[in-house]
């Protein structure tokens, strides 16, 4: 084992151990993972250190950091996800607003406080076949829904406080690319995350239930939502104790190019408050259609969204600017009554750019939305209409569309603001 005289984030002198050491072979054929998780034990056995992934292609199935482990992936490497789902052995893993047997991620973290995931290298999840797999089986039958089809995530960390992910790159994940769940003070910062078009549910980062997240200067282009903010679901969700909101979350200086929401809030979600997304680009994709803000309301799980902001926001898109609205895949009243949503506090302002249409905006029919602001907005539209609906204390302050200024709110007809002329 080799030393590295610096002192790591819990303030000791820190191991270093490659897993060439551990009887790696970086061979892109060879499957790594007993010797990568064996590796992984020793340092945790002998007080923690720093795992260093050399120069190479690693082929590995499921490996699970422990506390006082760090990872190192040294430019030139590739972490490669196994291609084959029997090495990612079924457990209980969060996933979709709930708990259950499933598969669990290509890195797996949990209760690892100071936890460090850093360096130049790639994790590149085994993405084509676990893709090809979800569309065989929904195309034969559309009702086929996401966990039918098991596919794994990148990186899924847990429990933890006082993480940092910085300077990786992410590739092709078989579904979610880095999946945070209830921890606390999260830095991810110069990380480059993609998938290609037709890479179903591959989101760049689920936030679920976390709180303290800051993601900056990084990259994100994915075929789902580049950033999602989670937590529960289902009509008695909000009396989960062990599930905290998801608050004070910040994205700033990223770049956003191929996805379906930049920031979206849900699907599975009971609270999110206290978010800023700013200083952001989105890139224009042929294939993409990202909208800025996404707010997804289940009409089966109480919902509250309060004090959102994206400001200084310049888009290219094919998308839209902004939507709230319902959205009712999968859901399931489980027989009991509807419950309510609120969105409260929304304000985009400073933000430039083209896209093909406004958005839309209307509550579900147990919703309210209230308090929402347009500053400073600029665009080009293909489609210039504004579509509002069902809106208390909605302010637009200089907003044009296509060089034409948007009609003050209290010039709306049937919850329809359309552009000056």
């Amino acid at each position: 084992m080799s030393w590295l005289l610096v002192v790591n984030s819990r303030g000791a002198v820190a191991k270093t151990l490659s897993i060439i050491e551990s009887g790696a072979v970086g061979d892109s054929r060879t499957t790594n993972t007993v010797a990568i998780q064996r590796a992984i034990d020793r340092l945790a056995l002998e007080g923690g250190g720093t795992l260093t992934v050399p120069k190479g292609n690693f082929l590995t199935g499921s490996i699970f950091l422990k506390p006082g482990v760090d990872l190192h992936l040294e430019k030139g490497c590739v972490l490669m996800g196994s291609t084959n789902i029997a090495d990612y052995p079924p457990m209980p893993t969060r996933i979709e607003g709930h708990t259950q047997v499933w598969r669990p991620a290509l890195v797996n973290a949990s209760g690892c406080d100071h936890l460090r995931i850093r360096g130049e290298g790639m994790i590149r999840g085994g993405g084509a076949p676990f893709w090809k797999a979800f569309w065989t089986r929904f195309r034969a039958d559309n009702s086929v829904r996401n966990l039918d089809v098991d596919r794994p995530r990148n990186i899924f960390i847990s429990d933890s406080s006082d993480v940092g992910i910085s300077g990786i790159s992410l590739r092709d994940s078989g579904f979610w690319n880095l999946h945070l769940f209830r921890c606390r003070g999260v830095t991810v910062d110069h990380v480059d995350i993609r998938t290609p078009p037709g890479s179903p549910s591959t989101d760049g980062i689920d936030i679920d239930s976390c709180s303290n997240v800051t993601v900056r200067n990084s990259y994100i282009s994915v075929d789902d939502d580049d950033i999602a903010l989670k937590g529960n679901k289902g009509p008695e969700s909000d009396r989960d104790e062990g599930i905290p909101p998801v608050e004070h979350i910040l994205v700033t200086g990223c770049t956003f190019g191929l996805g379906q929401g930049v920031v979206t809030l849900g699907s599975e979600a009971t609270h999110v408050r206290d978010v800023t997304v700013e200083d952001c680009t989105v890139e224009y994709r042929e294939k993409s259609s990202n909208v800025l803000a996404r707010f997804k309301l289940r009409p089966d799980t109480p919902q509250h969204y309060e004090d959102i902001r994206f400001r200084n926001i310049r888009m290219d898109s094919k998308g839209s600017l902004i939507t709230i609205k319902p959205w009712t895949q999968y859901f399931d009243l489980k027989g009991k009554a509807a419950p309510s949503q609120l969105v409260e506090n929304v304000k985009l302002s400073n933000i430039t750019g083209r896209m093909t249409s406004f958005g839309k905006i209307f509550p579900p029919p147990n919703g309210v939305i209230r308090n929402l602001t347009l500053a400073d907005i600029d665009l080009h539209l293909s489609d210039p209409k504004v579509t509002v609906e069902g809106v208390a204390d909605l302010t637009f302050t200089n907003v044009t569309i296509n060089g034409k200024p948007v009609l003050p709110p209290d010039s709306m007809k049937n919850g329809t603001s359309s552009v000056a002329k």
